[in-house]
């Protein structure tokens, strides 16, 4: 058994959020929410938590005299068709300031915070962490930044760990209130269990590296345990996986035979294909994926068939 620790999770009713928080209160530790629900974070999501929750924005409030043994940041906007660019810069950049001025004083020495692969843009793939950033939207603007904050931070605060995560292509439970900005697994399940062919443009072989949230937690818990040196690193799986594949998975899980229904791409651009480079990860996290893109729409079909099947 661990020692009993004390951890304030941003976010903690959004998505990945709820999903850390969940997991460190499984593990024994004393976990507090901070999230102002106006965005993707929802009640339902911390539905069994026995902890605190503040609800509050970091952009506008963080609390005074807390001690915690390490932040997990994870509040932001995260709808990357957000084009009011100084509402994103306040709630991604500003906020990150105050959080990270808040651990410093109060002698929070670990930090651990949402950035993104949309800091890639459309680079040249696998992304590796050391390459150019080119993000092609103000969202992976907000996080190019965030990153660039927390290293400077860091070298101003040497007694600090910051690292960043760059989460590609996350789905799992937890993400039922994102709304269209959930995963294209989430979004394609919906479609194929009202019996609709499932839609995707033409002609499913654009590829992503879609990473189960649950290897999300895994690689947050090594960034607790092992992460010694503040930087960014991948979070995903390496491997590139085309729509199609997602379609022939949800399928099998769901004892259907829908075929994929390939419309056009309205969008001027959109990348062909995503993939991170996992060495750094792996060598210096220790971290490693658990799951395939087959068991993580195994283990999330499960899931979701028990969540619709309770309503």
């Amino acid at each position: 058994m661990e020692t009993k620790k004390k951890y304030l999770v941003t976010g903690g009713a959004g998505f990945i959020g709820s999903n850390i928080a969940k997991t460190l209160e499984a593990q024994g530790h004393e976990v507090t929410v901070m999230d102002d629900f106006s965005k993707n974070g929802h009640f339902k999501n911390l539905i069994g938590f026995k902890g605190d929750v503040i609800a509050a924005d970091c952009f506008t409030f963080m609390p005074r005299d807390m001690y915690f043994d390490a932040i997990f940041h994870e509040a932001a906007i995260t709808d990357t068709t957000v084009m009011d660019q100084k509402a994103m810069m306040e709630q991604n950049v500003e906020a990150f300031k105050n959080v990270l001025t808040f651990a410093a004083e109060n002698e929070i020495k670990k930090v651990i915070y949402a950035s993104s692969a949309a800091t890639y843009g459309n680079g040249p793939v696998p992304n590796v962490e050391t390459q150019p950033t080119h993000p092609e939207n103000v969202y992976g603007f907000s996080k190019v930044i965030m990153d660039n904050v927390a290293r400077q931070f860091a070298a101003d605060n040497r007694d600090m760990t910051i690292i960043g995560l760059r989460y590609f292509n996350v789905y799992g439970p937890g993400e039922y209130f994102k709304g269209k900005m959930a995963s294209m697994v989430f979004q394609l399940y919906n479609q194929m269990r009202e019996g609709k062919r499932p839609r995707v443009f033409k002609n499913g072989e654009q590829q992503r590296d879609f990473v189960y949230v649950k290897d999300i937690v895994k690689i947050n818990m090594c960034a607790l345990r092992n992460g010694k040196e503040t930087g960014v690193y991948n979070a995903a799986t390496g491997i590139p996986r085309d729509y199609n594949a997602i379609i022939a998975c949800l399928n099998k899980e769901m004892g259907l035979n829908l075929e994929p229904e390939y419309i056009d791409n309205p969008y001027p651009f959109f990348q062909l294909k995503t993939q991170a480079d996992m060495t750094k990860s792996e060598s210096k996290l220790g971290y490693t994926p658990d799951y395939t893109l087959e068991a993580g729409i195994a283990d999330y079909v499960k899931i979701l068939n028990e969540h619709y099947n309770r309503k």
